[in-house]
């Protein structure tokens, strides 16, 4: 039988390294954001004030699904209720919070991404903007679940970005997809009006992946098939 603090020690571990690999990309700065993973009733959680890009498994707090702090010396993120909300509406495994440039930039001029590119499709299409709200507040998150209905991914008018993802892993790729696609949009929009993929596109784009299982790597015999 696993021990489970051995468990909780080692998603204490991967959300630091996630902090650390979304530093390393850019999507960090300074204390602001957060990340959690779900393991069960309990939640690893990053530290309120912690730097996140060089962030260590003890700045990580356990906590259930209450809130209550179970392992862990510091006091979780402010934006705790929001990563809860997030795991009991959707029942996620992984929740990622940054404000990171490109997704920041947008979200303080855009009410929605709009699906200018089919990747945007692994993030469940057009990409909704929450509505502002001040940061740890009820609000806020409320906003942003409602904006994630049907989503792995929300802005945050004027904050930053939300990804979401059955793993902790999936959820930073959520990000950094967001990121990417955020940075294509500013791009695409200085030389002129982006083209949006509209609804037949998206469909043929989700039976074409479907049929290729386009994202998996597949050896010469399947191919052959």
């Amino acid at each position: 039988m696993t021990d489970p603090s051995s468990a909780l020690l080692r998603e204490r571990v991967a959300v630091a390294d996630a902090c650390r690999r979304l530093g390393a990309a850019g999507l960090l700065i300074g204390t602001a954001g957060n990340v959690s993973v779900r393991v069960g009733d309990r939640v690893a959680v990053t530290a309120t004030g912690a730097v996140l890009a060089r962030l260590t498994a003890d700045q990580v707090t356990v906590v259930d699904l209450d809130g209550k702090a179970v392992a862990g010396s510091l006091q979780p993120t402010s934006e705790l209720d929001l990563h809860l909300g997030i795991y009991r509406r959707y029942g996620t495994g992984a929740v990622v919070h940054t404000h990171a440039p490109m997704a920041t930039a947008l979200s303080c001029v855009l009410d929605e991404l709009p699906c200018i590119h089919y990747q945007l499709l692994a993030l469940g299409g057009t990409v909704r903007v929450a509505p502002y709200a001040t940061f740890g507040t009820p609000e806020l998150a409320a906003s942003v679940l409602t904006a994630l209905d049907g989503r792995s991914a929300a802005l945050l008018a004027n904050h930053g970005s939300v990804t979401v993802g059955p793993t902790l892993d999936k959820a930073v790729e959520n990000a950094l997809l967001l990121e990417w696609a955020c940075g294509v949009y500013q791009h695409a929009a200085a030389l002129g009006t982006p083209r949006v993929l509209d609804e037949q596109q998206q469909l043929a784009v989700i039976e074409t992946a479907i049929a290729r299982n386009y994202g998996t790597t597949q050896s010469l015999e399947e191919g052959r098939s």
